[in-house]
């Protein structure tokens, strides 16, 4: 944790590391030690849909776990279908991790919101990326949003997931990335954030 302060602002910055698991465990520690006004998870993120295009910011407002559940044969059955978590038991809405009321910020508002899924394995195979769009219909994937999520949700603070698209979801494909573009535009609109 590094402790930033200047302006009208003292921020703390944490790099919680890759993966959900880092991301919730780190998150969740630093939100209970002190009282946050906002919390932003700032990352990259590939992309299933293809008008969100590398380099675009997006504010995910709806996440889940992909990958919590069981395989049945072919079939695949949530955490939820298995009845372990009830669909609307704290801190899920119909299943997915929602943040329900965003902070009212005026460069918040400007990003285009988008529905994410957070996996351990990115997505690289036609078949399983048609069985996770069919499955769960997400806009976005990332390896940390819904860690995030629910640690903020746990802990109560009002906060914001901001991904940055470096890449379509496809099978693998290095060539295509816009890494460099995605953290870019990600920064700018950090600091637009920070300025609103």
């Amino acid at each position: 944790m590094v402790r930033y302060s200047g302006a009208d602002h003292e921020l703390d910055i944490l790099v919680s590391g890759v993966g959900m698991v880092a991301t919730a465990s780190w998150t969740a520690r630093e939100l209970a030690r002190e009282r946050y006004e906002l919390a932003v998870n700032l990352g990259v993120c590939g992309s299933f849909n293809r008008t969100l295009v590398p380099g675009m910011v997006v504010h995910v407002v709806s996440d889940c776990i992909a990958e919590l559940g069981a395989e049945d044969g072919d079939d695949f059955l949530t955490v939820h279908d298995l009845r372990l978590l009830g669909e609307n038991e704290f801190p899920f809405e119909r299943g997915r991790l929602i943040n329900a009321s965003p902070p009212p910020m005026r460069a918040l508002g400007t990003l285009r919101t988008a529905t994410g899924i957070t996996v351990n394995t990115v997505h690289g195979s036609g078949p399983s990326i048609q069985r996770v769009v069919d499955r769960f219909k997400p806009d976005v994937e990332s390896m940390e949003g819904a860690g995030f999520m629910y640690a903020a949700l746990i802990q109560g603070v009002p906060f914001a997931q901001i991904r940055a698209v470096s890449n379509v979801v496809e099978r693998r494909n290095r060539s295509a990335w816009k890494l460099d573009l995605a953290i870019r535009e990600l920064g700018e609109a950090a600091w637009r954030l920070l300025q609103s």
